[in-house]
Formats: structure tokens, C-alpha cells, sequence
């Protein structure tokens, strides 16, 4: 049975286009954009808010549209069907205890940025400032921070870890297939996506039940909005996990989110270790 606190969630059968839209993702076709010749080589670049090719702000919902039994209801010991893990891996999911995890304080070991956004959450997504996105969800109550542009000195070693990590953002543009045609300027703004690379992660959980991730985990996310033929704004959120301890390959998972109209359903909850 799901835990009462998702019970205003929506839920939706079949990821149609899901697939298709990581596999041109990461086609040669996709390139970093942003780069300009001429006058423009003199002009400061803009800040993430100005350069941004959609609004990912306001409230969304997730739509469970694959793996329902693994995000829905958690899974029993044991359970890392369609997890790449490794042999490291399992030594310490076999291990996997929610009341030791409760113990020492680690009930959001689940909750961290390599694996909130394949949970039912809601977000809610706003600019903090012109150059800083921030994504709270509701599930867990965490926040996330995503930072566009080059910080202004280095960071400070070493560097403190946290659930959600250090992120850093920034617009992408797809080219065109054949790559000697230009896109052209009104095509290009409306062809990108969001990329956000997270690291310093503290070690948590890709599954409830235990399957780990460490403290070596990059994390590699794409974001998208696209409108249904009704209106309705729809995220595609691809995330791609690497860890060369605990993973013997990459880990790709595909999430779905609606935008909604408001947070009138807005229901931030605690992390929990067995929900």
C-alpha cells in the first residue's frame, strides 16, 4: 500500500517518447550552446533567468509512468531488478537495515538528488536570483539549488557534502542533424534543454530498500517541457547516475511531471526510511 501522503498524486500509464528522447539526447546532434561570434563575443553573457529557452517555474506533479511497483510501494531486501549494480553494491544492500537507518539519523538516504526525482513528489521550482534555480519538493522537504555560471572564486575545499549536493546549470542546444545547416535564431532559443551536472552528494540510495550510491556518484540530469495538443505542460526529466564503486554502468532513469496550476496540493512531508 503507498504511503497516505501521495494520495493527491496523479498517476499515468505507458512512457511514450520517453526513450526516444534520451536516444536523441545523447545522439552527436546534441552540443553545448550558448556561443556567439562577432559583437556579441564582446557582450557579458546572460545570466541563466535571461538565456533560459522556457520557464520551468511554478508547481509540478509527478506522473508514475514506469517502474510503478519500485517507486510506488517500497521493495523488499534484495529486490535490484533493472539496477546495474555491482558486487560492492549489493554487499551493502544486503546490509540495508531502516531501523539503523532511523537510529543514526539517516532517514533521507533515499531522499538525496540521484534519486528525488524518480519518487512521487511534487515540486516547486522558482528562480532565487538570476543566476540560481531552486527546486523544493514536497516529498522528504528538500531543496535543491542550481547554479548557472562560473562562481565568482573557487569553493572552498573540501567541500561540505549534503544530500542534494552542488549542482551546476546550464542551456544546451541540439543542432541540427546535418550539422552544417545553422539553426536560426528563433529555432535555436526554442531548441534547448536544461542540463545539471551534481556531485558531492552524500553516500544515499537509488531504491528504498538499500541499493546504494557513494560518494564517487556523478550525477547527470536533462530537463524538457513540451505541451500536450490540450495545453497541458509536461517535464521530461532524464537522469543518468554514475558510480564507479557501487554501479557496473550507468543508471538511467526517465521521469514524467505536469505542471499544475498552483500549490493548492502542495503537501511537504519528513523523510521516512520505510515509506
Amino acid at each position: 500500500m503507498a504511503h497516505p501522503a501521495f494520495k493527491n498524486l496523479l498517476f499515468a500509464t505507458g512512457a511514450a517518447g520517453a526513450a526516444v528522447f534520451l536516444l536523441t539526447m545523447q545522439a552527436p546532434g546534441y552540443a553545448q550552446g550558448g556561443r556567439g561570434g562577432g559583437a556579441q563575443a564582446n557582450q557579458p553573457p546572460p545570466t541563466g533567468k535571461a538565456a533560459a529557452p522556457f520557464d520551468p517555474t511554478g508547481y509540478w506533479v509527478s506522473l508514475i509512468t514506469n517502474n510503478w511497483r519500485y517507486r510506488m510501494v517500497p521493495p523488499a531486501k534484495g529486490d535490484y531488478a533493472v539496477i546495474p549494480i555491482s558486487a560492492a553494491g549489493k554487499k551493502i544492500a544486503d546490509a540495508w537495515d531502516p531501523a539503523q537507518d532511523e537510529a543514526t539519523g539517516n532517514q533521507c538516504k533515499h531522499y538525496g538528488a540521484a534519486s528525488i526525482m524518480f519518487q512521487p513528489t511534487r515540486l516547486h521550482i522558482t528562480w532565487q536570483d538570476d543566476n540560481t534555480l531552486r527546486m523544493d519538493t514536497d516529498a522528504g522537504t528538500q531543496t535543491r539549488i542550481f547554479q548557472f555560471g562560473k562562481p565568482s572564486s573557487p569553493a572552498p575545499s573540501p567541500v561540505k557534502r549534503t544530500w542534494q549536493g552542488s549542482s551546476v546549470a546550464m542551456w544546451e542546444a541540439r543542432r541540427p542533424t546535418n550539422p552544417v545547416a545553422p539553426l536560426e535564431p528563433d529555432a535555436a532559443r526554442a531548441a534547448r534543454y536544461l542540463k545539471v551536472a551534481t556531485t558531492d552528494m552524500l553516500p544515499g540510495y537509488l531504491r528504498k530498500n538499500g541499493v546504494p550510491y557513494g560518494e564517487s556518484a556523478v550525477l547527470t540530469e536533462y530537463y524538457d517541457l513540451y505541451q500536450e495538443r490540450d495545453g497541458t505542460t509536461m517535464m521530461i526529466v532524464t537522469a543518468v547516475v554514475q558510480d564507479p564503486v557501487y554501479l557496473e554502468t550507468r543508471y538511467i532513469t526517465i521521469s514524467h511531471f505536469k505542471k499544475e496550476p498552483d500549490g493548492s496540493k502542495w503537501d511537504p512531508t519528513p523523510c521516512s526510511a520505510r515509506w
